[in-house]
């Protein structure tokens, strides 16, 4: 018998037959490794990825991306002008009127309604028009919170109607009209993007590409027109007829951005209270704007997306149990900040001298200090909680939660801005009186806190859901003996692969074991997300509805001069209250993968 290890050579050449087998398998491998390193050659000089694509999908793929340098193109644009037709509205020196804006408006508007109602009408009568699905995109406490304020956004609009029909008969028509439009939009784009939010468009993609990216330009230059406006609403100025920098008022206002000029009287009584209504409401239609663009940038992102079928999403349900410390001192402080912000707006409103000027201040910037430090506190303990946490990162690129990141980093920018440049001014004047260190200490504490936020985020929005895994589980192999032991000794296990009674206890107490640390880390992490949650909720509630101690203490206007203060202020709040919102978006899901 001739066995493969012994096989030689004979003098006269020949080989025993398993030799033989050998060799041949051995020629046909090298035969077929030689022609796939040929195919592969042939491929590479094609510069075609493996796979052999064709040349029609090379001329999609072309055809996608001028769809995509279009679309940009569109963007930047509308955005420009809008820009322009927006900074000259603000201005008495520019001969742009408020109707020239919301024309334009009105027409950018009209155009994305009917895209979405085309797309709308396109995807139901096409069969498979949606075939691919984003399961992180649109998730349904954005779409709640876009839903929610859409509708007050619609509030905002009909009290506008309500106040603007008393002017008809001295003012503009175009002013309106544009509150009836934009109910519409926000209607018809609340509808579009609670249905389709997911979807990765596949046909007419150039179109779909443009269409979004009108919808995405749209949103943002209302949001700079709400924003323009609320900023104006909120600005005070100093009082240039004498040389103090007393502040004039907090409702001082460029006519020119709003309604009812003094050479225009309302008809109706009512004029003044649903003003004062609609003013309220400027805070969620400019949260609105920025989740719908938000939501349309995905979208866009989307666009020939093939999602994989099997991904690793995880369905994960909002529960609050044994989570108990995080939202009570959450809905504490909460209820704090809004006692302190509603006593402060009064005061600032109604102050006869400056002492209660500056108790107001005082106490407000005393309230912030607190909330913010306790959120430090809370950010670290969350963070050192992910230094010993074991989970995974999250390799799978998506746009949405690229988006998360971009958004959360860039929009903290603009309390970054505010905070240092006061900090500046605070050394700068080296901090005389209590409340110039207050307000130094407040900046310095802002931004430290701002740092430890974003990491923790981030942090969290990269790491896998917590999910029970069973540990691992050493089972002996019952056939190998060891040196020294006796072979009766041995414990059998029967053909079904099942464990002895004692290895089923330990492997019970690994796992019981296991789960205690699980969940206290969980624990953890909830009270500490369920608690800045809250926390960044009054800090959107103060300086969203009118909160400016900013202007109200003089410190900053004096050293950086109106104009310029004014300018840093009115660019980076609104950054800085977009930040705190989503912040709150950003931590809910964090909560939720907890």
């Amino acid at each position: 018998m001739c066995f493969k290890a012994e096989c030689q050579c004979l003098t006269s050449g020949d080989l025993c037959e398993p030799c033989k087998m050998t060799t041949k398998d051995k020629e046909m491998e090298e035969a077929h490794l030689s022609n796939s390193i040929g195919a592969a050659g042939q491929a590479e000089s094609t510069n075609e990825p493996e796979g052999n694509i064709s040349s029609s999908e090379v001329v999609r793929d072309r055809g996608r991306n001028w769809g995509w340098m279009l679309s940009g193109i569109i963007c930047v644009n509308i955005l420009i002008l809008g820009c322009a037709l927006v900074s000259g509205t603000a201005s008495n020196a520019v001969k742009i009127s408020t109707p020239d804006l919301q024309i334009f408006l009105i027409i950018l508007q009209l155009l994305s309604c009917i895209w979405m109602i085309y797309y709308t009408i396109f995807t139901a009568k096409t069969e498979n028009a949606v075939v691919h699905k984003d399961d992180h995109a649109g998730p349904i406490w954005l779409r709640g919170g876009l839903m929610l304020f859409g509708l007050l956004s619609i509030a905002m609009d009909i009290f506008k109607v309500a106040s603007y029909v008393g002017y008809l008969h001295c003012d503009s028509a175009v002013k309106v009209a544009f509150p009836v439009i934009q109910l519409v939009f926000v209607l018809v784009q609340t509808y579009f993007l609670w249905i389709h939010a997911k979807d990765c468009v596949q046909l007419q993609k150039n179109l779909s590409l443009c269409g979004l990216m009108l919808i995405l330009s749209t949103n943002l230059v209302i949001w700079m027109t709400a924003v323009t406006e609320e900023s104006l609403h909120q600005t005070t100025a100093p009082d240039y007829d004498s040389n103090v920098t007393k502040i004039s008022g907090r409702s001082f206002y460029i006519s020119k951005a709003g309604y009812g000029d003094d050479h225009c009287k309302c008809s109706h009584s009512s004029c003044g209270v649903f003003k004062e209504a609609y003013y309220y409401l400027y805070p969620f239609n400019i949260e609105y704007s920025l989740f719908a663009s938000a939501m349309a940038y995905v979208m866009w992102k989307n666009v020939g997306r093939a999602a994989a079928e099997h991904t690793s999403h995880h369905h994960i349900k909002f529960s609050l149990k044994e989570v108990f410390i995080g939202p009570v001192l959450g809905v504490f402080l909460v209820i704090a900040g809004l006692a302190t912000f509603i006593v402060y707006e009064i005061k600032m409103k109604t102050y006869d001298n400056e002492e209660d000027k500056d108790s107001a201040v005082m106490m407000h910037f005393v309230m912030n200090i607190v909330i913010v430090t306790m959120m430090s506190v809370c950010t670290v303990i969350g963070s050192a909680i992910f230094k010993v946490d074991h989970r995974e990162h999250v390799s799978e690129k998506n746009p949405t939660r690229s988006l998360d990141v971009g958004l959360l980093v860039g929009a903290s920018l603009g309390q970054f801005i505010i905070s240092y440049f006061s900090v500046v001014a605070m050394v700068a004047t080296r901090a005389k009186g209590y409340l110039n260190r207050l307000n130094l200490t407040w900046g310095i504490l802002m931004v430290i806190q701002l740092g430890l936020q974003n990491y923790f985020i981030i942090e969290g929005l990269h790491r896998e859901p917590f999910h029970e895994v069973e540990p691992d589980s050493v089972v002996a192999n019952p056939y190998v003996v060891e040196s020294g032991q006796d072979v009766n000794d041995l414990e059998r296990v029967d053909v079904d692969n099942k464990a002895s009674p004692e290895t089923e206890a330990h492997s019970h107490a690994g796992t019981a074991e296991h789960k205690h640390k699980l969940l206290w880390k969980r624990r953890v992490l909830r009270e500490v997300c369920a608690f800045l949650l809250l926390c960044n909720i009054i800090l959107w509630v103060m300086p969203a509805f009118g909160a400016r101690p900013q202007f109200d203490h003089d410190t900053e206007t004096e050293f950086y001069k109106f104009n310029m203060w004014a300018a840093i202020v009115n660019v980076g709040l609104p950054f800085g209250i977009f930040y705190r919102m989503h912040s709150v978006a950003s931590l809910f899901e964090v909560f939720l993968n907890s």
